[in-house]
């Protein structure tokens, strides 16, 4: 099984991402991660979808897709041809001990606070896949709260 990122654009419908999403469960898929947002024209969303399949699979469900009246285009995105991007927000234990060392380790991943508690901070960073996992599995260290992670968000560079 391989990771296949789909880029689907669709019609800004209500229904739609019901729709798509009930094709995959249908066919007994799982979705592994799923973004959807409004275009810079707000007829039209992006949905950027993750699966793990076979090549068989991925060639099956983008031909049930086409079928779809709502949908517009699908592309499939490869890691050289596309930016991929998550963000997390954790909120992680910060006694003023820990503090110096949390904001280091913040630098150099490039996140930021956006809140701060006498307890604890709340941290937003964004990167790809890898460079979530490696701060993740660090902010473990100082003990996590509570955590968020969007799903894949991707554009093809061409």
């Amino acid at each position: 099984m391989n990771k296949y990122v789909l880029s689907v654009l669709v019609e800004n419908q209500s229904g739609v991402l019901s729709r798509i999403s009930g094709l995959f469960s249908r066919r007994g898929y799982n979705i592994d991660s799923l973004s959807v947002g409004e275009t810079e024209d707000p007829r039209f969303s992006r949905m950027t979808i993750v699966v793990n399949s076979n090549y068989q699979f991925l060639d099956q469900i983008q031909k049930q897709l086409n079928k779809l009246v709502d949908v517009i285009e699908i592309q499939e995105l490869k890691q050289e041809e596309a930016v991929f991007r998550e963000l997390v927000l954790i909120k992680v234990n910060a006694e003023e001990a820990k503090r110096a060392s949390i904001l280091e380790v913040l630098e150099i991943f490039r996140g930021k606070v956006i809140s701060v508690s006498s307890e604890d901070l709340t941290i937003e960073m964004t990167g790809d896949n890898q460079k979530v996992d490696a701060f993740i599995d660090l902010m473990k260290n100082y003990g996590i709260k509570e955590m968020v992670r969007t799903g894949l968000t991707a554009l093809g560079r061409l």
